[in-house]
């Protein structure tokens, strides 16, 4: 915001303007009511808003049932772009949060916008941009798989022969015509998920992607996800297998109890809790000499020998040093292995009664 000082063409009356570089404004003097409009010099800021960056923005969030809160003043946003991975323990409030992004439930308080549109007022159209797959993914029986795709493009006013690409990029092209009534529940998750990306929706919702999928399908899934990432669909997962969610997720928040209790990067999250990475180092011989040398190290927490194996817990500034060490101690290093902190962790951390 810039303030310009303007004189009246015809009374000579000095005025002050406030406004963006590059916005017109309609002024009046207030001497002799001269009406025109005055563009504010400099170029019009082209650094985004918030809605140009954020996908979803949920605030204040809350909902209860029966006088008990499901979701408890829940806020977060999902950056357009990223994989923003949702977590919770069962019954902590992910499938009220999503029911509430898509409206499908009306939460008693906050607010909830898709691409800057408020979902409560204008959620025709917010949800214009959205693929959702639901927790539990449900068609109709009795029609095949192309037969039910066929029928929600239509309603997405999608091609059809997007639907057949779908049904075989997810592993289903030959299911033929059997029925989805007969598919297994790890064919309609695969169902499910082609269905969400019907339309090439620019924000994909998933809850529980992969429940009920086999190794292969899993796989299958989160490279789906990842090619949707790089065409630069927004998504929004939730799931309990926390490997998968660590692998692919830009950032994460987890809500415990109907309470968002964290929200940020894996990598952020563990630094947050201080949680440090673990090395499991395998030696030609353990001696006691070797061991109180890593031991008496500063920075390093915990070590525990198994055979000629030591398992230590160091701050990650000291690895370099616990190599040396035991280097001087006169044992040679056979293997080496480092765990940096796992999503898993954050997770029973962060969820801890």
């Amino acid at each position: 915001m810039v303030s310009q000082t303007v004189k009246c063409p015809s009374c000579k009356t000095i005025m002050i303007i406030t406004g963006e570089p590059g916005e017109k404004t309609s002024i009046t003097c207030p001497s002799c009511e001269q009406k025109g409009v005055f563009t504010i010099p400099g170029e019009k800021s082209t650094a985004p808003t918030l809605s140009q960056q954020t996908a979803i923005e949920v605030s204040g969030l809350r909902k209860t049932y029966n006088h008990v809160p499901a979701v408890d003043n829940v806020s977060f946003s999902v950056n357009k772009g990223e994989i923003f991975g949702f977590l919770g323990p069962n019954g902590a409030g992910k499938t009220t949060t999503i029911k509430s992004i898509l409206d499908l439930i009306h939460a008693d308080a906050g607010s909830i916008t898709i691409n800057g549109i408020d979902v409560r007022t204008r959620g025709k159209e917010a949800k214009k941009y959205v693929g959702y797959m639901p927790e539990k993914v449900a068609f109709y029986d009795n029609l095949t798989a192309i037969q039910n795709m066929n029928f929600y493009a239509e309603i997405k006013h999608a091609s059809k022969q997007e639907c057949v690409s779908l049904i075989n990029e997810l592993g289903l092209g030959d299911t033929g015509k059997k029925r989805v009534g007969k598919f297994s529940k790890g064919m309609l998750q695969r169902l499910g998920m082609a269905r969400a990306l019907l339309g090439s929706p620019p924000i994909l919702i998933l809850d529980e992607p992969s429940g009920g999928l086999d190794p292969r399908g899993v796989v299958l899934i989160r490279d789906k996800i990842l090619e949707m990432k790089k065409k630069g669909t927004t998504i929004f997962v939730s799931s309990h297998i926390l490997s998968e969610i660590q692998e692919i997720c830009d950032r994460v928040g987890i809500i415990n109890k109907g309470v968002l209790v964290a929200q940020d990067s894996v990598e952020s999250l563990s630094k947050k809790l201080n949680l440090k990475p673990q090395m499991s180092i395998t030696l030609d011989k353990l001696s006691p000499a070797v061991e109180d040398a890593v031991r008496n190290l500063p920075g390093v927490e915990h070590v525990v020998s198994k055979g000629n194996t030591l398992e230590i817990i160091c701050d990650g500034a000291m690895k370099a040093k616990v190599i040396l060490a035991i280097t001087n101690a006169g044992a040679n290093i056979q293997n080496l292995q480092t765990k940096e902190p796992s999503l898993e962790e954050v997770f029973m951390r962060y969820t801890e009664a």
